[in-house]
């Protein structure tokens, strides 16, 4: 869980008079927050901190240092963005106080996953096992085709992470053809632009609307002469 960093942290750690105080890829530091660090001579640091023969007034302030934080400023970089939303005169403290109640109720698991990438889309879910993606937030790979060339971009969105016996997602092809053959049962529902799909030198086409199946085992060779977005779904 993400942890807020705020002008009455500062204050605190200022009383005890520490200089440093530790944090890691999972705190935000409000933009107050960082003002009166800076005034009152305190750093934040990512680095793991070096145990020292602890006074009656010192407080130690624990640290993990995560992988992705091993070269220091790294936290402050992805937590960048989630500070956008403390500008344009806004008070950051009642902001923080909103935050800090919405992710102690897990209701900004999907922006958070977002922003720091765990996830290559936004999604909103329920405990029933709903899930709503948003589609203009869906990141691609490539699909390895054999052919580096190719311009053939995929994700998964639902897979038996989400307790699905099926898994769901996108794919792109552009202006290009490749061999394909099916592990399993896809469907495809085409959304913009044009798919092609040759079985033994016969080309079919779809356009936007139209969906097509295919049984497993089926060897084909996908393509398209623009640039085709799908939804597709495998069993």
């Amino acid at each position: 869980m993400k942890k807020l960093i705020c002008v009455k942290d500062v204050e605190t750690a200022e009383k005890q008079g520490q200089k440093v105080v530790y944090i890691d890829c999972d705190t935000i530091v409000t933009p107050s927050a960082k003002d009166l660090a800076r005034n009152s001579g305190i750093e934040f640091s990512t680095e793991t901190p070096v145990p020292e023969a602890k006074k009656s007034c010192e407080v130690e302030v624990p640290c993990e240092v995560k992988g992705s934080c091993e070269v220091k400023g790294s936290c402050e970089t992805k937590a960048s963005e989630l500070e956008k939303v403390f500008e344009n005169g806004i008070d950051s403290e009642v902001i923080y106080k909103v935050f800090k109640v919405m992710m102690d109720k897990g209701l900004l698991n999907g922006v958070i996953d977002l922003i720091t990438n765990k996830k290559p889309y936004l999604a909103e879910t329920d405990t029933i096992g709903l899930k709503i993606v948003r589609g203009s937030s869906v990141k691609y790979e490539a699909l390895d085709t054999g052919n580096p060339n190719d311009k053939v971009f995929y994700q998964e969105i639902i897979n038996a992470d989400d307790g699905s016996s099926m898994n769901a997602g996108f794919i792109t092809i552009e202006d290009c053809k490749f061999d394909w053959e099916t592990e399993c049962q896809e469907l495809y529902y085409v959304v913009e632009g044009t798919l092609t799909v040759t079985v033994d030198d016969k080309v079919y086409t779809a356009h936007p609307g139209d969906s097509v199946f295919f049984p497993k085992g089926a060897k084909i060779a996908f393509g398209s002469p623009d640039k085709m977005k799908a939804f597709y779904a495998t069993y």
